[in-house]
Parts: structure tokens; C-alpha cells; sequence
């Protein structure tokens, strides 16, 4: 029994109406809704179940656990975020905000992985060519294997794959992609679903590794449907303020590696280079002893890294204090600022306070919260704290200090840059404190009392 509807589409997002309108509600679109048959088509058994066949299953025991062979791509803080190197036949989706770097880094690393197809939808092969020509990372590569070209169809696009056969092939970008067989425009939540299944049934069945690029919207995600991250075997985000050298590339998803590591670079005329010492690279720029600024141990996946938390106090000149923060979240400044007001008697309530951190990093860890105290205090008291001294830790609402995770790891950094004090809970394990390095003096905190007291 076959039964058929009515509805009136939007080409453009898809959205659904059940009478003509002349605009889209959803998207804002102009004569994008037309009529579309939509058919249910039922097939009844003597059952009322569709009859198939079963699926062979195994054992767990009969499943060999070979590892998965892996492809370094000459980068080491890329590999170190995919788990050692690239799988043959995954999907690997390269999102960030515009003008990040994403093309760069994908450029640099088509040049160091040989065969590399270079399909893009965006830019023009000349324009590749003067970006490859303006980065000297790029020159450096001499990779006659790589090949590019221009293309938009998916279909296209997974039957060149085939024949080249690469290793790598890079599709710039997800939102230029379309296929034939989709109603709708390019970059539709329909259009990025197929282009992107597509491709993924082309990676597994060729064995050639494809990484997509997609763009970043305001809220922070990739653009098109959240069903996208799904269908990709990796997800990886490149992060950092565009007016700062320094880029973070960090993993969401991973099924063949970990979830918690991070890649810096730094972004320069010649391209991304690899920071291999991120902590030494963040403090390089210190200068004299200020009051306000504060250096704290932040975890990183695996690595720990030292960044400098900078907080300026002065007197408001409006009837409400401004709070504001880069790189740390303004709804934990308003907690942390309440609780110095609270339990550590520093009158903030008519004072502006702004927080940053240097080098465009995101402190979001919670080991962040007494450094970020401390700098507030002594930006208030205009006391300069010198430049030896490390303070990581967790406040909470009582104004207790709270010890945080891998502490050793954290004591081994801050010494190996010549920190010669480091403050941190009380409660924090003993045995690692005494079995990190010897030479350091280690202060440990109860309270937010305690702490101001050493500013």
C-alpha cells in the first residue's frame, strides 16, 4: 500500500511547511519553498514483520587485535593528537573559525604525505598556488606527488579518489561540497549529511585517508547538522585568537586515539610551526616583576604548560563595576571575585576588574581559579609577586583550597623553567610534592586567607 504526501520544502534548510509561503521562516530565504511529493511506502508480510536475513555474529575471543598501521604525517604535534599518526581509510574532520589556519596546516601537511590528492571548492588552483608560494614550510617540501584540482560534486570527488588511489586526499571545504542526487544548496544540512556519508564509504572502501575542513559558527560548533561529527572517525579544532601568533590544535572525538592531547603552533609568515616547549614559549615576553601577574601550571591532554594570568584592578567610574575576561570564562571571575569579597575581606565592589591570558589561551581548567585570586589580589593591593613564583589550585565557595590532578607533573615544569616557589593547596599529596624535585619552596594554602597573605 503506497500512500503520497504533500509538502512544501525550503531548497536551502530544508524546513517543512504545509502551505506555500513566499519566505522561509527558518533560514530568512527568499522563493526557496517548492511542492515535494512525499511517499510512505508500507510492505506487508504474513507477519507484519519485513522478512531479511540474520547477520553472522562472532565471539569476542575469535576478533584479532591487530593494531591499525598508521601513517606519520612529519609533524610531531599533529601526530601526538591523532595517537601516533594517521589511520588508512578514517575520516578526519578539520573544523575552526575563518582564517585560522586550517588551510595552511591542511596545505603543509597535502606537501609532507606522499601521493596527497587536493580537491578544493573554494579557492582557485592559482590561489593555492600563491599561498604555497608565500609559505616557506610549504618550499621546503618536495613532494611531485601532489596533485590538485577543483571540484564541488561529491560524486565527482569519490570517483577521482578511486582512481588516484593517494594516501591522503583533503577536501576544502565540507560547505562547498554538493551532490546530484540531493535536493538543495551547497552547505545545506542535507547537503553536508550525503557529501559527507559519501565520502566516508569512499575512505573505508579505498583504504585512503580524507580529511574534510568545515567552518566554525558563532556558538562555537561545526557548521551543518550536529550528525556530522558523528559520521567522522576524528574531530579535530583549531583554536586561538587571530590576532595572536599561537594556535591550539585539540581532538573532540577520536576513535583511534585519546581524547585529551593537544597540538600548539605557532602561526608565522612562513606557516605553522611546531612549539615543541610551550611553556617556555608563553613566558618568553615577561619583563620586569608587575603587580597582577600571576603564573600558573595548566594540563594540557598530557603536557603541562605554563601561562602568565594577568589582572588589572581599578577604581570604577560608573555606578555598576565591569568585569571582563579573555581567555577565562567571566561567569567563574564573578564566583572567584564574590568569594575574595566573602571570605577574604577585599572590597572589589567598586572596582573594575579584567583578567587575561597571555598568548591566547583558554584557561579553562579548574587548577586556573587561586592563580587567578592571587593576580586579583595583588593587582588590588599593588604588591608585585616576582617572577619565580607558580600558583595553581581550585577555590571553592567556602574559600577553600582544593588540590588538583598530577601535581608531580606540575612541580617538575614550573622547576625545569627555574621557578624557585610554587603555592598550592595544603591538602595536596605529600608524597608527590616531596618526590618531585628538591630545592623548590613549596607553600600550601587551607584557605583564600591564607593565600593573600603571601601578597
Amino acid at each position: 500500500m503506497q500512500k503520497t504526501n504533500m509538502v512544501y520544502l525550503c531548497s536551502h534548510c530544508d524546513a517543512q511547511y504545509q502551505k506555500w509561503v513566499g519566505r522561509c521562516l527558518e533560514c530568512g530565504q527568499w522563493a526557496t519553498i517548492s511542492e515535494t511529493p512525499v511517499s510512505n511506502n508500507v510492505i506487508p508480510t504474513k507477519t507484519g514483520i519485513q522478512e531479511t536475513k540474520p547477520t553472522e555474529t562472532v565471539s569476542l575471543h575469535e576478533i584479532q587485535s591487530n593494531a591499525a598501521p598508521r601513517t606519520p604525517t612529519g609533524l610531531l604535534e599533529l601526530d601526538r593528537v591523532l595517537g601516533g599518526g594517521i589511520v588508512p581509510g578514517s575520516l578526519i574532520l578539520l573544523g575552526g573559525e575563518p582564517g585560522i589556519g586550517k588551510s595552511t596546516l591542511a596545505l603543509q601537511l597535502a606537501t609532507l604525505i606522499s601521493p596527497t590528492l587536493y580537491l578544493s571548492g573554494e579557492e582557485s588552483l592559482h590561489q593555492i598556488k600563491l599561498r604555497a608560494d608565500r609559505l616557506s614550510e610549504v618550499k621546503k617540501q618536495t613532494n611531485t606527488s601532489l596533485r590538485l584540482a577543483n571540484e564541488t560534486n561529491v560524486e565527482i570527488i569519490c570517483e577521482t579518489i578511486v582512481t588516484e588511489k593517494p594516501i591522503l586526499a583533503i577536501v576544502d571545504s565540507i560547505q562547498t561540497i554538493a551532490s546530484h542526487e540531493i535536493p538543495g544548496e551547497p552547505g545545506s544540512p542535507n547537503q553536508v549529511r550525503a557529501a559527507t556519508a559519501k565520502l566516508l564509504t569512499t575512505a573505508k572502501a579505498t583504504g585512503t585517508a580524507i580529511v574534510i575542513i568545515g567552518h566554525v559558527t558563532k556558538e562555537g560548533t561545526v557548521a551543518g547538522p550536529k550528525t556530522l561529527e558523528h559520521l567522522v572517525d576524528t574531530v579535530l579544532y583549531l583554536e586561538g585568537e587571530r590576532h595572536h601568533s599561537f594556535r591550539v590544535l585539540r581532538t573532540v572525538k577520536n576513535r583511534f586515539g585519546a581524547t585529551d592531547e593537544v597540538g600548539i603552533f605557532e602561526m608565522r609568515e612562513t606557516g605553522l610551526v611546531e612549539v615543541h616547549n610551550a611553556s617556555a614559549a608563553f613566558i618568553a615576553d615577561r619583563g620586569e616583576p608587575v603587580a597582577g601577574s600571576i603564573l600558573t601550571c595548566l594540563i594540557e591532554g598530557t603536557r603541562p604548560m605554563l601561562v602568565e594570568i594577568q589582572a588589572l584592578v581599578n577604581k570604577t567610574v560608573f555606578g555598576y563595576p565591569v568585569r571582563k575576561a579573555s581567555g577565562f570564562d567571566v561567569n567563574r571571575l564573578h564566583v572567584l571575585v564574590a568569594v575574595l569579597e566573602k571570605r577574604a575581606g577585599l572590597l572589589l565592589g567598586q572596582y573594575d576588574i579584567h583578567i587575561n591570558i597571555v598568548g591566547g589561551i583558554e584557561a579553562s581548567e579548574p587548577a586556573a581559579d587561586l592563580a587567578v585570586c592571587l593576580a586579583i589580589a595583588s593587582s588590588y593591593k599593588d604588591k608585585a609577586p616576582g617572577l619565580d613564583l607558580v600558583v595553581f589550585g581550585e577555590v571553592g565557595l567556602g574559600g577553600e583550597v582544593r588540590a588538583v590532578s598530577q601535581t608531580e607533573k606540575r612541580i617538575k615544569e614550573s622547576s625545569g623553567l627555574g621557578m624557585k616557589r610554587i603555592i598550592t593547596a595544603a591538602s595536596a599529596s605529600k608524597k608527590e610534592i616531596n618526590s618531585a624535585v628538591s630545592g623548590l619552596k613549596i607553600i600550601g594554602v587551607k584557605n583564600i586567607a591564607e593565600l593573600i597573605r603571601h601578597t
